[in-house]
């Protein structure tokens, strides 16, 4: 049974330190890494993609029967490309050799070099919430302040950039089909390890339409469109949201840029099991060597000892509505009201 609300403290309690390190010490008890639990998930997930792409192949054109079969492929792949994620964490597996391994051989199936995706993702964490360091967040976010000094054109590039039609697909298509295929950091990474990663990319690809011919390559193609648009509705969500939160040096605080900067999505039970928990990246910031298998529980856990903010799917939604983060309110919010000139007065 939950305690009740009024008996659990917030789990932002002004971040005084004696209750950040409360907090770190409950998360440590879940790092533990299990290679069982770790390979049911990774080949229990890769068995769904290889399973539900055939599927699609076999029940061409009915469309009441591949579609969903895509949507259902496109999870899994959203739920691979997490799984990379813990391996560049090296929180999947017990030993970081095994990891790295598990980690390239999923670059492939995500369309994303593992060593590129790892650099990117540490620059991400060791970042968070530094206004002074936003090239290193997925989603661009510029302040009221900035939006305010900006003239039209860059007013208008943002506008585009943040409409949810325009950064959920074209956002996603053009990083997960383009943009990795030489990623602007690939020279700091190793271009070889990028070349022969697209080069198994291109196998993948060609063996797809060896075996299923131009149906398999429409059918392959929709769940890249499909995951790449569910990749960055999460992506999106995991920071932008009204009471997420950013500061600049000195004032920044990495706890409360993990635990406040960063959401926990209450989707659903189905929704965590397909998107491999990551949903609750509050605690994935604060503590990333917790498993994706351990994450669920360890933030359901926590739930009975703090009172912690959760998004619902009207929240979730809501939140794209909100593209300025207000440095004097300490909040993330819509786009301000033009402000008109005032009506010169009638002449008598």
């Amino acid at each position: 049974m939950h305690a009740a609300a009024a008996d659990r403290p917030e789990i932002t309690p002004n971040f005084r330190e004696e209750a950040t390190q409360e907090i770190r010490r409950f998360t440590r008890d879940w790092t533990a890494r299990d290679n069982r639990l770790a390979s049911v998930s990774y080949f229990g997930t890769f068995a769904v993609y290889f399973l539900t792409l055939w599927a699609a192949v076999l029940a061409w054109p009915t469309v009441w029967a591949v579609l969903p079969l895509i949507v259902i492929n496109a999870f899994s792949g959203v739920r691979l490309y997490v799984l990379q994620h813990d391996c560049g964490h090296g929180s999947l597996f017990v030993k970081k050799r095994t990891n790295d391994l598990a980690g390239h051989g999923l670059s492939v199936f995500t369309l994303t070099p593992y060593g590129v995706m790892q650099h990117n993702h540490n620059e991400h964490h060791s970042h968070l919430g530094n206004l002074e360091e936003r090239d290193t967040t997925e989603i661009f976010t510029m302040t009221l302040r900035e939006w305010r000094e900006a003239d039209f054109w860059k007013r208008l590039w943002y506008r585009i950039y943040r409409a949810p039609f325009i950064l959920i697909p074209v956002g996603g298509i053009f990083t997960y089909v383009f943009a990795y295929r030489w990623p602007k950091n690939t020279r700091d990474i190793g271009p070889m390890a990028v070349l022969l990663h697209n080069l198994g990319l291109a196998a993948w690809v060609v063996l797809i339409w060896a075996l299923a011919g131009v149906p398999g390559l429409i059918i392959y193609a929709g769940t890249v469109v499909t995951a790449a648009c569910i990749g960055v509705f999460l992506v999106y969500l995991q920071h932008n949201f009204e009471d997420t939160w950013w500061d600049r040096k000195p004032d920044l605080n990495p706890a409360r840029a993990a635990l406040q900067g960063s959401s926990a999505l209450d989707l659903g039970w189905w929704f965590d099991l397909a998107v491999a928990n990551i949903t609750y990246h509050d605690i994935h910031h604060f503590n990333a060597n917790i498993p994706s298998y351990r994450l669920r529980r360890c933030h359901r856990a926590l739930r009975e000892k703090y009172e912690v903010q959760t998004i619902g799917w009207r929240e979730a939604f809501r939140s794209f509505t909100l593209k300025l983060w207000d440095e004097d309110q300490g909040r993330l919010v819509p786009f301000p009201r033009e402000e008109r000139a005032p009506s010169m007065p009638a002449e008598a």
